[in-house]
């Protein structure tokens, strides 16, 4: 078996092996959505590796990049996401070699650190390669009794934006300022990145409404009998937007929607509302850090993320 990097000509075939693995039926596995989530991502273009047999591809596993910044000092992260082992081929230690290797890889391209929230039962494979347990993941949840408004339905979602490409911008630089003052670990924002993380997402289809002063991005999120109105993203100018304007906006995308509850970041939204560690558990491999940053980063505190930032897609 031999493992080594992917590229574009491989594509066809990777997808062929995560539908083998994971489901004919999961529309998502597509060369198109391959192509926006490893190759059009402005942070760069992911790791993947692949182990190949007799010519063919049996496993893949992919390392999607990100950056994250605290006060000024900018992070070169990965997110572990897409992985697969042909069925005909599991219980080899496919996924272990791969992930080792794509370890490997990123220490010598000195990115700093991996992070992802793998499920119960792929996080002790996680820890026993070296990742840590950073903690629960901050959400905040509002009650809303929008479901109660029959004029209230699910309607298709859409972007409004009322805000130049230069506004926007300003609106971004002026954001990752604020949060740099603020210390804390965060993802710069720009119109380049919100509009491939949004706007243009095959996997998910978002609420998007932006004018002076402020963006925010949104979607349903059902959990049985209940919906959840969940705030991905909320960027805005504290001088331009206050808070009551802030909740005015909110009340008037949920106006569109029937929804029982309200999720977002309680590090950079406040809405009076309940909040704690309700999320998944985040993990992080510390590749190329200092001891005072890796304490620093072991600490759920210390993350000042949008919902965005870290749910998976």
């Amino acid at each position: 078996m031999e493992i080594r990097e992917a590229n574009e000509t491989d594509i066809s075939e990777i997808v062929k092996v995560l539908k083998a693995s994971l489901g004919e039926d999961q529309i998502e596995l597509s060369e198109k959505v391959w192509q926006y989530k490893h190759i059009d991502n402005p942070f760069g273009n992911s790791i993947v590796l692949i182990a190949v047999e007799n010519e063919k591809i049996i496993g893949v596993r992919a390392f999607m990049r990100w950056e994250w910044q605290y006060e000024s000092n900018k992070y070169m992260a990965l997110r572990a996401v897409d992985t697969a082992t042909h069925p005909q081929h599991q219980g080899k230690g496919i996924f272990k070699k791969l992930t080792l290797k794509a370890v490997e890889l990123a220490k010598s391209n000195n990115d700093n650190f991996i992070f992802n929230t793998p499920n119960e039962q792929s996080r002790p494979g996680y820890l026993k390669m070296g990742w840590k347990q950073v903690g629960k993941i901050y959400v905040g949840l509002k009650p809303s009794l929008s479901f109660l408004k029959p004029k209230a339905s699910q309607q298709d979602y859409s972007i409004e934006k009322n805000i130049t490409q230069t506004e926007l911008e300003v609106l971004c630089t002026d954001w990752n300022k604020r949060l740099e003052a603020k210390s804390g670990l965060f993802t710069p924002k720009s119109a380049e990145v919100l509009r491939w993380r949004y706007e243009e997402n095959p996997l998910q289809s978002y609420e998007v409404i932006a004018g002076k002063g402020y963006y925010l991005a949104a979607y349903i999120k059902k959990r049985g009998r209940f919906k959840e109105f969940r705030i991905a993203e909320y960027i805005f100018d504290q001088n331009l937007v206050n808070k009551k304007e802030l909740k005015r906006i909110i009340k008037k995308i949920i106006s569109k929607f029937n929804c029982h509850l309200i999720s977002f970041s309680p590090s950079l939204l406040d809405l009076n509302a309940k909040k704690g560690n309700l999320g998944p558990i985040l993990t992080l491999n510390a590749l190329n850090l200092e001891l005072k940053e890796k304490t620093l980063l072991a600490n759920i505190e210390n993350w000042n993320n949008s919902i965005g930032d870290l749910e998976l897609f």
